[in-house]
């Protein structure tokens, strides 16, 4: 009977045993498929799953950050544009206003000298006289405005006396004659004017037709 019993006490023992080794395998493979190796350390799924959230929280701050910078850039290049504009606008207003300016600076400058002119025109036009007066007065104001074109730098071109120059000069006729070259200017017909060396116009004139050295 004492044999029994420790036969018996033996085989629960060995019953124990083999139970608990079963419920610690059985412990293993769910650890085991509760983990995975991460560079060599065991690292829960859920964990993975965790610092995944975490990086896609962080990023999104981040992508916040960026769109708030690239707005305030472009606020600041509207504002830049808008600048730009107006300190375009108003130095075309300026230069277009010292354009003007400057004309009417010219139109003044040329226009003073006459002034005098047509005061003396108005004065012979009021004059009681004689013909030859009055003639006298008004080569007085030709002479007067001669001096006033003078001063813009304005002179008559060269006409009777000289030699046809078509340059200046434009022919409305001829003049047949034996004492003057031909083609010398006889007559002015319209004066011609030239500022410095530019011609504003060519005097209108009739020139000599001398048969006698074209023949020869």
């Amino acid at each position: 009977m004492a044999e029994g019993t420790a036969v018996q006490e033996i085989e629960e023992s060995e019953l124990r045993a083999k139970g608990l080794k079963e419920r610690d395998g059985k412990g293993g493979e769910a650890q085991a498929e509760g983990t995975h190796s991460a560079g060599g350390n065991a690292v829960p799924v859920g964990a993975e799953a965790q610092a995944e959230g975490e990086s896609a929280a962080l990023g999104e701050p981040s992508l916040k950050s960026e769109l708030e910078q690239a707005r305030g850039e472009r606020d600041q290049l509207m504002d830049r544009l808008a600048r730009l504009q107006a300190e375009f606008e108003n130095t075309r207003r300026r230069e277009a206003k010292e354009r003007a300016d400057l004309r009417d600076y010219a139109v003044q400058h040329a226009v003073e000298p006459f002034l005098g002119v047509m005061d003396n025109f108005q004065l012979a036009l009021k004059a009681d006289g004689t013909l030859e007066q009055l003639r006298a007065g008004v080569e007085l104001i030709l002479k007067q405005m001669e001096e006033a074109l003078k001063g813009l730098h304005v002179q008559a071109v060269e006409t009777v006396g000289t030699q046809f120059d078509p340059r200046v000069h434009e022919a409305l006729g001829s003049i047949e004659t034996t004492e003057h070259p031909d083609h010398q200017v006889m007559e002015e017909v319209r004066r011609g004017y030239r500022i410095r060396e530019k011609l504003l116009r060519p005097a209108l004139v009739r020139i000599a037709n001398n048969r006698a050295v074209v023949g020869e």
